[in-house]
């Protein structure tokens, strides 16, 4: 016998007209490319995105096409979002700190036929136009071209592509498990790779993005989401805040702390998003600047590990909750958030505190294991560490272009992570396994020494590696990058790591550069790394 309720598809576009239907007057705040905040609400987005599906479906493309975005976190990017997804087509965010040849090679893997771009990326994207074989249209997010069109004949005003739509077009019923977004890797490892969310996976996503075991964005809050739009879809927080009509702070392009601490304490934020490097900055504005974060009562930190000073700092100088999160492109990329259980609450706070150092636990609708090389999950112990894999309502089935079998492993995701998992279902993330260090068969995590020496007060970033030992295969050196104004020693720096580690783990050697190399999402580049004191140990 079948259930006699109602069945309606989970589509995006019901995200945006719940917004607009019953949050219509919620603020959103945008900062424009070019300077200024312009103040619009969810009624004004949701109509703009019908105005843009109906304008997309004018220009002939066909559904499911690739529309592309290389633009910062703004209003027209949100619009576009919505639009571009609910009128059956691809939203394609695209991250514009990969380099030249990357881009290229995703906008023509991607075949999208339409490209968003902000001001800022005009001279990027005219440097590579004539090597996108499928692009049809380019979009300035303007209300006027004005000099763009000097370096992209043919570039239309994003406001003038929204006035041929039409303002009684209606979202059309589309079958739920249609493509809706389009991210790409960061191609640590070859060319990057295609995940394909759909309309029911970004539905259920923002289902458990809203749980309070999770993120928990509500009506009553304001939501500064720091981290990019071209980064999985700003995780996810675009769709979760239309669901429940949280208001939104877009900061633009000034990621720096300064301006951000001036968003928090004007628009009177409650919740931020964002990556440790960039809430290093904003810890660092805020006290130069005498704000103590009044209103931000929760920070979301992911994207990678978090020191946990950062968390102590937050805690005991802001009153501030920080919310270690964990997850992947794949993911969607939420797949872990560190919450406590009922039980915790009874510990010492000593101990309370200790346990939100780790990624969490998983939310429903994440499925998680540790395995060993033979593929046979292991102990869930907290101790015994191995490959994570994970599955799940919204865990990539196979890559675009690609199949399940060239994807899964036994059916599983294998994460490419190191991690232990206690027997509540915390992870802790040991490393990546390409980057975890085997020092005489003993393994050493190179996370866990770099949460330690990140916390020293005399620098300002710190990176550990596993460099080649003539005895012991592989030794830990760190690298680091000097506070402004300091020059500490060596022993001065590995003083830190006293009592904390075994003293067979200590790094063997500090080296120190001006800058860490970083990838396009913001994490340490280790191979650069490795081949540049990968053999500093030998000499």
């Amino acid at each position: 016998m079948l259930g006699q309720m109602m069945t309606q598809p989970l589509l995006i576009s019901s995200l945006i007209t719940h917004a607009e239907t019953y949050h219509g007057d919620g603020a959103i705040h945008s900062v424009n490319t070019g300077g200024g905040v312009e103040d619009t609400t969810w009624g004004q987005v949701g109509r703009n995105a019908r105005l843009l599906a109906s304008a997309l479906t004018n220009l002939g493309i066909e559904p499911q096409a690739r529309c592309g975005t290389i633009a910062w976190n703004n209003r027209r990017h949100l619009e576009i979002y919505f639009g571009a997804s609910g009128g059956g087509f691809v939203c394609h965010t695209i991250n514009p700190r990969l380099f030249p040849e990357q881009l290229v090679y995703i906008l023509n893997h991607a075949e999208d036929k339409v490209l968003f771009i902000d001001a800022t990326f005009v001279p990027l994207v005219a440097a590579i136009r004539d090597k996108l074989e499928h692009l049809e249209h380019i979009v300035l997010m303007e209300a006027e071209v004005g000099d763009a069109a000097n370096a992209l004949p043919g570039i239309r005003a994003y406001d003038d592509l929204l006035a041929t739509g039409d303002a009684d077009y209606q979202w059309p019923e589309l079958d739920e498990n249609t493509a809706s977004s389009l991210c790409y890797t960061s191609g640590t490892t070859g060319n990057p790779k295609g995940v394909l969310y759909s309309h029911r996976s970004t539905l259920l996503h923002s289902f458990a993005s809203n749980l309070a075991d999770a993120i928990a964005f509500s009506a009553a809050d304001v939501v500064l989401m720091v981290v990019p739009m071209f980064h999985v879809n700003a995780w996810g927080s675009p769709y979760a805040c239309a669901m429940v009509g949280a208001r939104i702070v877009l900061p633009g392009p000034g990621l720096d702390g300064p301006s951000l601490v001036g968003h928090i304490d004007t628009y009177k934020v409650t919740v931020a998003l964002g990556v440790p490097t960039i809430w290093l900055g904003l810890l660092g504005a805020a006290k130069a600047a005498g704000s103590d974060l009044a209103t931000l009562q929760r920070t979301v930190v992911g994207g990678s590990a978090c020191p946990p000073s950062m968390i102590t700092t937050f805690r005991e100088e802001y009153d501030v909750e920080l919310i270690h999160a964990w997850g992947m492109t794949e993911m969607s990329p939420l797949g872990t958030v560190n919450k406590p259980l009922a039980k915790h609450l009874d510990l010492p706070i000593d101990e309370q505190h200790s346990l939100r150092e780790n990624q969490g636990r998983p939310v429903f609708g994440v499925d998680l294991d540790i395995w060993d090389d033979d593929g046979n999950s292991l102990p869930h112990d907290g101790e015994t560490q191995g490959d994570l894999v994970t599955r799940g309502h919204w865990i990539l089935d196979s890559y675009f272009r690609k199949t399940r079998d060239q994807t899964l492993r036994n059916g599983w995701f294998d994460t490419g992570d190191v991690a232990t998992m206690d027997a509540d279902g915390y992870v802790t993330i040991r490393d990546r396994s390409k980057d975890i260090i085997k020092s005489g068969g003993e393994w050493i995590s190179s996370v866990e020494l770099e949460n330690i020496a990140i916390a020293h007060p005399k620098l300002a970033d710190a990176a550990v590696i596993g460099a080649r030992h003539a005895k012991w295969d592989e030794r830990p050196v760190l690298i680091v990058v000097n506070a402004d104004g300091q020059n500490p020693t060596e022993a001065e720096i590995l003083e830190i790591f006293d009592g904390k580690i075994a003293t067979w783990q200590v790094p063997d050697k500090v080296v120190w550069k001006d800058e860490l190399p970083r990838n396009a999402t913001g994490k340490v580049l280790k191979r650069n790394l490795r081949e540049e004191f990968g053999d500093v140990l030998l000499g």
